[in-house]
């Protein structure tokens, strides 16, 4: 019935998005299109897996992924094929899950970085990002500790509640984490950066915008022209020269209320991608 009702406030949110384009404070406005297609490919077993709230390649052909579940899960990574079936199960030894909401890839070197940064109180000050090489044997497993340079009350006020995450992704040294606003004053999303190396850091503010939904995952494109910004309803793509900010980019909203609560994606090449929503199921988001 809870998944009936999301799907229906789905359908709606998006419906209502198209009638105009958002307020924001960059760019050259949103540019909804359909030239995409929406296919559901597989489902992950609920009984392996609860709830899938990461995704990353795990091989350079695009047929095997590495996913993992949300707060209170099991602090494993699974190994799936694009149908959804469970290959592998790999303990991250010496770590828990207060709440990992995304995976990162570094493509050189297949590391994965785990971001375990959710904070739905904006409470928390234990935030962390594990960094680990999933395809060896043996692997250590090394932390990278952060607070955001703009946060000084925990938690501050309603209205100032803005230092939730769901959403990073790897890039030549840097890791991007996108904001999930829960508090007043409009969807801002924040983007902030960290060195992908293990320390304690304290995050660099880039920018922020405002967009039509929730951001819940992250990722850039192999050639590095496209980052994609997950939410309820739509996929952002954010277009243009790979050393151009992210959110001055031209944006393109994808239509994808058939969904679900989508909560994880990556890409499968430069205009592919794959998406996971809380109850499983795997979709690729195509190119006509």
């Amino acid at each position: 019935m809870v998944a009936r009702l999301f799907s229906v406030y789905v359908f709606f949110h998006a419906l209502l998005a198209g009638c105009g384009n958002p307020r924001s404070d960059h760019g050259e406005g949103v540019r909804a299109t359909d030239d995409y297609t929406v296919t559901q490919i597989g489902k992950i077993d609920k009984q392996e897996m609860a709830e899938s709230s990461g995704l990353a390649l795990a091989d350079a052909a695009g047929t095997t992924f590495w996913t993992h579940g949300d707060a209170g899960s099991p602090n494993n990574l699974y190994l799936v094929n694009r149908s959804g079936a469970l290959l592998r199960t790999l303990p991250v030894a010496g770590t828990s899950n207060t709440d990992w909401e995304d995976l990162a890839r570094d493509p050189a070197t297949n590391r994965l970085f785990i971001g375990d940064f959710g904070n739905n109180r904006n409470a928390r000050r234990d935030l962390r990002i594990f960094a680990l090489d999933a395809q060896a044997p043996t692997s250590r497993v090394d932390t990278i500790q952060f607070a955001y340079p703009d946060q000084h009350e925990f938690p501050p006020a309603k209205a100032f509640r803005n230092f939730d995450c769901e959403a990073f992704y790897f890039d030549r040294g840097t890791l991007h984490l996108f904001t999930k606003n829960r508090g007043k004053g409009g969807l801002f999303v924040r983007h902030y950066t960290l060195p992908a190396r293990p320390g304690t850091y304290t995050a660099t503010r880039v920018d922020s915008l405002e967009l039509e939904t929730w951001v819940t995952a992250a990722d850039i494109s192999p050639d590095r022209r496209s980052v994609a910004l997950l939410g309820y309803g739509f996929i952002y793509l954010f277009k243009g020269n790979p050393d151009q900010p992210v959110l001055d980019r031209k944006r393109h909203r994808i239509n994808i209320s058939t969904t679900g609560q989508a909560e994880a994606l990556t890409f499968l090449d430069n205009d592919r991608l794959l998406l996971s929503n809380e109850n499983g199921k795997l979709f690729e988001i195509s190119p006509k």
